[in-house]
């Protein structure tokens, strides 16, 4: 089994493209604080305003409801720009407009490094993966291309080509991780901020939720010398 390596972190701006409210914080937060507290400058752009997620509130007030949510915990570990594309919830299309808009974001926002989400068709054996988790990181990882490239869409002319050097793809697949075990109590915090949405989601207490939810995400990697690490699926774009 290949040893899980060191995620590359000589770069400076980083993007996490999201389909929802709330999936940074299911893990890869714990990341982004590690970063933000090097001195990085990582940003957040969101698909959806996450307007369908809780039952029993309509989406006219859950989206800005979850978008509140979202902007104070991306405060909790060092994030203070906050994009929302307005994609319906739900009812995200992988088709070229999402590649666009994705597109015109990467190069809003110029990151050497993405970090996505992942895109299979399971989230784990026997479990089906979101439809817009699917459309969003396959979107994503096709953006990354499509910024660079100033002929794909010509429409975007206010906004120059940008390359992307790395995505790194959290999901099942790892071959790269960083240590968390400094920053799992602030990813804890981030991810309970989104309170009103995980009242709802399950009966246990929203503090027994979080704990639970952030120690798996951040347990040990094999072969990765960390107590708590996240782990990435790292894809290399330009040298």
């Amino acid at each position: 089994m290949a040893l899980v390596e060191q995620l590359p972190e000589d770069w400076q701006r980083g993007l996490v493209i999201a389909a929802h409210p709330d999936d940074i914080e299911y893990g890869a937060a714990a990341a982004v604080a590690r970063w933000t507290d090097q001195g990085k400058d990582v940003r957040y752009v969101l698909v959806t305003s996450g307007e369908a997620g809780i039952a029993g509130i309509p989406p006219v007030t859950a989206g800005p409801l979850r978008e509140a949510e979202e902007i104070a915990s991306a405060k909790i570990v060092g994030v203070h720009q906050v994009e929302f594309l307005g994609h319906p919830d739900g009812r995200i299309e992988g088709n070229l407009a999402l590649r666009r808009d994705l597109a015109a974001a990467i190069r809003r926002h110029r990151p050497e490094l993405v970090v996505l989400f992942n895109f299979g068709d399971t989230w784990a054996p026997g479990y089906v993966n979101s439809a817009d988790h699917r459309a969003v990181g396959r979107a994503g990882l096709d953006a990354i291309s499509d910024a660079g490239n100033e002929w794909i869409f010509p429409e975007l002319t206010d906004l120059p080509p940008w390359s992307v050097r790395w995505a790194a793809v959290v999901g099942p697949t790892v071959t790269h991780a960083v240590d968390v075990t400094g920053t799992v109590d602030r990813a804890a915090a981030s991810l309970a901020e989104h309170r009103r949405y995980l009242e709802v989601l399950r009966s246990e207490p929203v503090a027994d939720q979080v704990r639970a939810i952030v120690e798996q995400a951040t347990g040990p990697q094999d072969g990765f010398p960390a107590a708590h690490a996240v782990g990435f699926e790292l894809y290399t774009f330009a040298g």
